[in-house]
């Protein structure tokens, strides 16, 4: 078994959401693979495996510190490049099929980036008044600066907050604790258009119930992609900005085609590759 580590969503390398890739993971059972997470302390890290579906060009695992996740948006792509580095061949050309909880995503190559297609949703509508009025408490942001609070799970249940602008996005101070299981993202446009469109925020729970904020999030940015095209509140693209707040500078590309499908992109830097991982070996 080999560990990677990618930088994925980046502006440079070093400014986006680091993950952790274990190729060969076969061996590993459920437990190692939460423990090794747990250990490395990333937002999530993933195990790649052969692939079960013959349509797939490989299998993920994608684990965050408190459980197992059918889907999360920068392993998607970490993984991809992780796989793609280590010489994997796609069977359909520019294409690269991932096989994961929710089924099969596609990843498609540009020149300097990679980009993922969106899944659909698992659950939409607006938020309850008493989800609402939690997931603000939670978040930390003022009910006036709310326009907007729905439902954007897609894997994660993830619940956004469309805020007025981007500053209040950056003015939100989320609470120390929370439920296992608690996804929330704020999003609010950039007004002044300088270097991004959208500002993004996400926020979860791990295995001890602290808050933590994910430097940059491919499922809440797919989940808002989707919501922002279908509602016309975008058009076509744009890009958001996360991470700030964490210290990173994360950019993502959202680019609605001309068959209607959202794809989620950004650029993977490889940071370290090829480590062993003795412990883990039979």
């Amino acid at each position: 078994m080999i560990l990677d580590l990618v930088d994925v969503f980046g502006s440079a390398p070093l400014r986006g959401n680091p993950l952790a890739v274990v190729r060969g993971a076969e061996g590993l059972g459920t437990a190692q693979m939460l423990a090794l997470t747990q250990w490395l302390g990333f937002s999530e890290t993933t195990y790649l495996l052969p692939p079960s579906d013959a349509a797939a060009d490989y299998k993920v695992r994608i684990f965050y510190p408190a459980g197992e996740l059918p889907f999360a948006g920068h392993p998607t792509l970490g993984s991809c490049h992780a796989w793609l580095e280590a010489g994997g061949q796609p069977k359909r050309a520019g294409i690269v099929v991932q096989e994961c909880g929710v089924g099969l995503v596609e990843v498609k190559r540009e020149v300097a980036t990679l980009a993922f297609a969106a899944p659909g949703f698992t659950r939409t509508g607006p938020l309850s008044d008493a989800e609402r009025a939690e997931a603000a408490r939670i978040a930390g942001v003022e009910e006036a600066s709310i326009v907007e609070a729905v439902h954007v799970a897609n894997g994660p249940q993830w619940q956004l907050l469309r805020l007025r602008s981007a500053e209040d996005v950056l003015a939100a101070q989320p609470v120390a604790k929370a439920p296992a299981g608690t996804d929330i993202g704020l999003a609010g446009p950039v007004l002044d258009g300088r270097g991004a469109d959208w500002e993004m925020r996400a926020f979860f729970a791990d295995q001890h119930g602290k808050i933590v904020e994910d430097p940059v999030t491919g499922s809440f940015n797919a989940g808002v992609a989707l919501h922002l095209f279908e509602t016309g509140l975008a058009k076509d693209r744009y890009v958001a900005a996360q991470g700030r707040k964490t210290g990173a500078d994360g950019r993502i590309e959202c680019v609605r085609d001309a068959d209607g499908r959202v794809w989620i992109g950004g650029r993977c830097d490889t940071i370290a590759r090829g480590a062993a991982l003795p412990l883990f070996e039979s």
